[in-house]
């Protein structure tokens, strides 16, 4: 082979050298398309599966979905980027029927998915709200005045006494079945009420809702579908239930190896000369729980008003085991509330004080409330001072 110069052997070279391809230029929307097109074949590398439609899915999720439906449904837009489907998304039919648009941007299909977006682009969009949650926020928010309130005012009263009293929790909301008639919650702030539940139906997506008819205690009220008020309780981080009311086991009538006694309730009748009491003074009582001794507690009775300045007569003692004081006392004092004896007297300085423990109420009735709270049902009763009993609460 005869030599050849540089020169010569470059020229040789030349002939197999590989052509460059002309490079591709894309329009600003065909480089959309496919960095679009791109971000959800991302999506299906990371879970397995192409993107999917549904309000319970991510945000992202059913916007790529509509995404990849408006590129199946374009013949110019499926082939731009077919030599990218590594994932073989483009063979698979529009999951849902998509509208013709001249440009795929994410704008156009937030605003088909009911979602209200800025102008930041789908890598920047930091929370939307779905058609559902928009509409749930609606069904919350459009109340009207709730004409037989008057009805509803005293349910509302006991569910705050019943808090006070320890008798009802307020719990965090966890599912859609603790919504039912009668349920109490709390929802932006105020407590609501569920009155009235329509018939079950079920929606597109297979699930279980029904219209509720559910009354605020501010006075007004909203028909709102169950799915919406649970919607509305999940995004509100102050979103509680409110329990049903329970007394529990307060206490025992025998004591277990180990426990202790942990304080009594006790009955006493007033020696007072005050008119009032003089004069129905096998009904008047006064109804208190003590860690003390009864004797301890009653000491002095004379000189506090309390007591209404007299000394005292013990008439009925309750030994408890591991209880909450307080909580029991409370309880008492809410189911006899109608006979809190209304009663001012003067203090030892001569001001005037109005004791809150005295009731207008028979021995064999608090015996009663007693037994009904050793056995957990006195949270379904109240005292009716008209029938002088205990009656089942409304």
């Amino acid at each position: 082979m005869n030599d050849l110069s540089d020169d010569e052997l470059r020229d040789e070279l030349d002939g197999f050298a590989p052509q460059k391809e002309p490079a591709v230029s894309h329009t600003p929307r065909e480089e959309r398309i496919i960095a679009g097109f791109e971000e959800i074949q991302r999506f299906a590398e990371e879970h397995g599966r192409p993107p999917s439609h549904g309000e319970d899915r991510d945000i992202f999720e059913r916007l790529y979905a509509v995404r990849l439906d408006r590129i199946r449904d374009q013949p110019d837009c499926r082939d731009l980027v077919a030599p990218l489907d590594d994932e073989e998304l483009l063979g698979g039919a529009p999951m849902k029927d998509a509208s013709d648009t001249d440009d795929l941007d994410d704008d156009a299909l937030l605003a088909e998915l009911g979602i209200e977006a800025d102008t930041p682009p789908i890598s920047e969009l930091r929370y939307v709200r779905s058609s559902a949650e928009k509409k749930a926020a609606e069904e919350i928010a459009n109340r009207e005045k709730c004409d037989d309130f008057e009805s509803f005012k005293p349910l509302f009263e006991q569910i705050q006494s019943d808090l006070d009293a320890g008798l009802r929790e307020t719990r965090p909301f966890e599912m859609k079945a603790e919504i039912d008639k009668g349920r109490f919650f709390i929802v932006g702030g105020q407590k609501a009420y569920v009155a009235e539940k329509g018939e079950t139906t079920i929606t597109d997506q297979g699930r279980t809702d029904a219209r509720l008819r559910v009354i605020f205690d501010n006075g007004t009220e909203s028909s709102m579908l169950m799915r919406s008020l649970q919607r509305a309780l999940n995004k509100d981080e102050a979103g509680r239930r409110i329990t049903e009311a329970t007394a529990g086991p307060l206490f025992s009538d025998q004591t277990i190896d180990g426990d202790e006694a942990s304080g009594t309730i006790y009955v006493l009748r007033s020696k007072s000369d005050h008119p009032v009491v003089a004069e129905n003074r096998d009904l008047v009582h006064k109804i208190g729980v003590t860690t003390l001794s009864v004797e301890k507690r009653i000491a002095g009775a004379q000189l506090q008003p309390t007591f209404l300045m007299a000394n005292v007569e013990v008439v009925a003692t309750y030994e408890l085991y591991n209880i909450n004081r307080t909580r029991l006392e409370n309880l008492i004092h809410r189911i006899f509330e109608a006979a809190r004896l209304d009663i001012e007297i003067l203090d030892r300085f001569g001001r005037p004080v109005i004791p809150k423990e005295w009731f207008l109420v028979p021995l064999f009735v608090i015996d009663e409330a007693v037994d009904r709270i050793k056995d957990g049902t006195i949270a379904n009763y109240v005292y009716d001072a008209r029938s002088v009993k205990l009656k089942p609460r409304e």
